[in-house]
C-alpha cells in the first residue's frame, strides 16, 4: 500500500501573500472585471507578478480561489452572528452579509457564467457551504417564533441572489434592495391574530 502524501505546510509569508492576492483580486475584479491585468492585482497586493503566477498559474485558479474564500467567509459569519445575537437579529445580519457577498461577486459573474469548466463546481460549493449556514440560522429563528417554519434555505438564498441581480449582471439597485427587504419581511412569523 502506498504511503499517503503529506501536505507540505505553507509558510506564514506565503500565506500572507496568498491572502493579499485574494483580497486585491476581489477588489480589482469588483471594479474592473475578471479580465483586469494581473499586474494591477499584484501591485495592489504588494507582490510581484511572479508571486501571483506561482500561487495561481491560471487566471481561473485565482477566480476560483477568490470565490471560495468569499463563500467561506460568508458561511463563517453565520456561526459568529449566531453566538453574538438573538436568533432573529443573527438571521437578519447574516442575510445582510449574504447580500454583501452577492454584491462582491459582481466582478466574478462574467467568469462564473462563462461556461468554462473551471467554474462548474462553484455553484455546488456555494450551496454546500451557505445552505447549512442559512438553515442553522433559520431553525434558531423558527424555534424562537420569529420566522415561518416552511422556509427552505436554498430557496431563500436563490431568491435573494436573483432579486439582487435581476439583469444577471450582479448590480444591487435600490429597487433590488427593496425587493429583498420585502422577501425577508415575508419570513417573519405572524401569529393567528396578527395581520
Amino acid at each position: 500500500m502506498p504511503e499517503p502524501k503529506l501536505e507540505k505546510p505553507v509558510r506564514a509569508d506565503a500565506r500572507r501573500s496568498v491572502n493579499a492576492l485574494l483580497d486585491a483580486a476581489l477588489e480589482v475584479f469588483a471594479t474592473s472585471g475578471v479580465d483586469a491585468p494581473v499586474r494591477d492585482i499584484a501591485e495592489k497586493a504588494g507582490v510581484g507578478v511572479g508571486t501571483l503566477y506561482r500561487h495561481f498559474p491560471q487566471r481561473s485558479d485565482l477566480i476560483v480561489a477568490v470565490f471560495r474564500k468569499e463563500v467561506d467567509a460568508c458561511a463563517a459569519a453565520a456561526s459568529a452572528f449566531a453566538t453574538q445575537y438573538e436568533p432573529a437579529e443573527a438571521l437578519d445580519r447574516w442575510l445582510e452579509r449574504f447580500i454583501a457577498f452577492v454584491a462582491a461577486k459582481r466582478g466574478l459573474s462574467a467568469a462564473l457564467h462563462s461556461g468554462d469548466s473551471a467554474y462548474e463546481a462553484l455553484p455546488t460549493y456555494l450551496m454546500e457551504r451557505l445552505a447549512p449556514a442559512a438553515s442553522g440560522l433559520l431553525k434558531a429563528a423558527e424555534a424562537a417564533g420569529k420566522v415561518r417554519p416552511d422556509v427552505q434555505p436554498a430557496d431563500l438564498l436563490m431568491g435573494i441572489a436573483h432579486l439582487c441581480s435581476p439583469d444577471g449582471k450582479g448590480g444591487i439597485t435600490e429597487d433590488s434592495r427593496r425587493m429583498v427587504n420585502l422577501l425577508i419581511d415575508g419570513l417573519r412569523y405572524r401569529g393567528p391574530n396578527q395581520p
